[in-house]
């Protein structure tokens, strides 16, 4: 790989066609999604977000950071039973965003196992349910998130894990081993983790304030601004900017109408736009600020133009309990036909070689112990003036995470993004 010139080590990837995936970090549609696709779930029945309230969907509770949910197991989904030899032949089919696992990483694994490994794309969790759900489908390996894992094993979509084939879960951050949306990780083991803060180009941005978010409001990015075509994302970005409120699931009616009045004034004020290809348009000079996930940002020098290199480029998150952090999840379809074939294959994103050759393809960091932020930098995966990308557990602890919310509260959100596009946006 080419090596960058202003830091020596920082490799760079070779170019390759923009992502083709939403990457939307929590399902706003959640409420309605699971009554379209005909998994016959009762309405999300208590209403109010905030972080202690509680939250029911039919008879089953939701997960909350401080309400921690153990998932129910089923006798008639079983986990798998111990020492089973892998399955042979044909094909491991997964179902994830699309070029979101390394090829390199998939081509070790096919020739390893004498397997074809088959990734059936998808844009956003709604899409994903479709797919999962559709008649006569299964997978063997589903990447999904903690907005919508309780509903998914209420359905028996999953099957439990059996831990004697991921030992190196013992890499994991400890987190993770025993998630508050997931207690015993049973279902669920992470993939990525992520920050949300603000991408732009450092040679463009004369000063970067101490509320970075406020870059967005400013008048000398006009037509250059850009903000996540996404009603949580967007919303909440615009609560935290203006100190509105840091409950970012919060299901008060004033403090959501109130960022959607923030965002409005975003339409006047610099011709905001919204997209989900910042790791792209950030370094193609499209965008000089706008909403990023950290892993976004990751990536975005594999796209700046010729002679151009990283440090033309920056990244802005907030102190760690502002943060707003998240994951992603890979869990077993309870349909599996290769279930000894997909504990093998996830188990080898945890360990730690293996997950350091897939971050540095998808750019979105695995929670694996060993890799901190001194050896991404070291081993050339992140250069330094985005060590701000680097998601560590503080992050996890203080900050701010997304959650699975009732419909109440999906739609009050949902009718104010709607309300801001209307105006314009």
């Amino acid at each position: 790989m080419e090596s960058d010139p202003l830091w020596p080590g920082f490799r760079r990837r070779p170019q390759r066609s923009p992502i083709p995936r939403t990457m939307s970090r929590r399902d706003v549609l959640v409420g309605g999604m699971w009554l379209s696709v005909g998994l016959g779930v009762a309405p999300l029945l208590s209403a109010c977000g905030g972080g202690s309230s509680a939250a029911i969907v039919g008879e089953f509770p939701l997960a909350r950071p401080d309400a921690p949910l153990t998932l129910p197991l089923y006798d008639d989904n079983p986990a798998i039973a111990d020492g089973l030899p892998p399955e042979k032949g044909g094909a491991l089919r997964i179902l994830n965003y699309a070029e979101f696992i390394s090829p390199d990483v998939i081509k070790a694994f096919e020739k390893t196992h004498g397997v074809k490994i088959e990734v059936t794309p998808y844009g956003d969790f709604e899409e994903m349910m479709n797919k999962l759900t559709a008649p006569g489908a299964y997978f063997d390996v589903v990447y999904s998130g903690p907005s919508i894992i309780s509903q998914q094993v209420y359905n028996k979509l999953f099957q439990p894990f059996n831990k004697s084939y991921l030992p190196n879960v013992a890499n994991v951050w400890p987190e993770f081993q025993d998630p508050w949306y997931d207690k015993g990780a049973q279902y669920t083991v992470p993939y990525g983790i992520f920050s949300t803060g603000i991408g732009y180009r450092a040679d463009k941005v004369s000063a970067v304030p101490d509320n970075g978010y406020l870059m967005l409001w400013d008048e000398q990015y006009k037509g250059k601004a850009g903000i996540f075509d996404d009603p949580s994302d967007a919303l909440s970005m615009a609560m935290l900017a203006w100190n509105i409120t840091k409950d970012v699931n919060t299901g008060n009616p004033e403090f959501i109408n109130a960022a959607r009045d923030r965002l409005i004034e975003l339409i006047d004020l610099v011709s905001v736009k919204l997209s989900i290809d910042q790791y792209e348009t950030i370094p193609n000079g499209k965008y000089t600020v706008h909403q990023a996930w950290s892993g976004d940002m990751v990536a975005a020098p594999y796209y700046l133009g010729e002679g151009e290199t990283a440090e033309v480029l920056g990244y802005w998150t907030p102190k760690s309990s502002e943060t707003l952090v998240g994951n992603e999840t890979m869990s077993i379809g309870s349909g599996a036909k290769k279930p000894v074939l997909a504990h093998m294959f996830i188990n080898d994103l945890l360990d730690n070689d293996i997950g350091k050759t897939n971050f540095e393809w998808t750019g979105y960091q695995p929670p694996i112990t060993k890799l901190t932020a001194e050896s991404l930098i070291s081993d050339g995966l992140i250069p330094k003036n985005l060590l701000s990308t680097v998601v560590v557990r503080e992050d996890f602890a203080t900050g701010l995470q997304y959650y699975e919310q009732p419909i109440e509260t999906t739609a009050l959100w949902i009718d104010a993004f709607k309300e801001f596009q209307a105006s314009g946006g």
